[in-house]
């Protein structure tokens, strides 16, 4: 891990408040460290981390990526309403899910509109809507 993406790292979880953590620099370098946004799901994060000889539990990584979902880091996206992305572009934007590669990816946004949405019903309000495109190979 270079000092770079470590302080890159250190400063995504203070700007949260998140303690900085072995761990949660570790998963946050994998995350953020070279600057790009990603899709990860917590096994694919947990995989990155064995390869890069970093000793962290699955079960760390899926409770470090709560807390950053919880810290308005990342954002989780539910597809199927069993497999789970985290994604850490904080953006509203839609998604590409490929189901040959069971991948999910970045849709041009400017190229989405959304013209209504159904009222919410008595007592509830809309906390957000994610918009996700199944795609498969021809």
């Amino acid at each position: 891990m270079s000092d770079i993406a470590t302080q890159r790292s250190t400063n995504w979880l203070a700007g949260a408040g998140l303690r900085p953590t072995r761990q949660r620099v570790t998963l946050a370098s994998l995350l953020v460290g070279d600057g790009q946004d990603r899709h990860v799901t917590a096994e694919s994060l947990f995989e990155a981390a064995s390869d890069a000889d970093e000793k962290v539990s699955l079960a760390t990584v899926y409770n470090t990526l709560r807390a950053f979902c919880d810290a308005g880091l990342v954002r989780e996206i539910t597809v199927d309403g069993s497999k789970s992305y985290f994604d850490t572009n904080m953006t509203d934007h839609p998604h590409f899910y490929w189901e040959d590669s069971a991948t999910l990816t970045d849709a041009p946004a400017e190229e989405l509109e959304i013209r209504n949405l159904p009222d919410a019903p008595a007592g509830a309000e809309i906390a957000s809507v994610d918009v996700v495109i199944r795609l498969r190979r021809k």
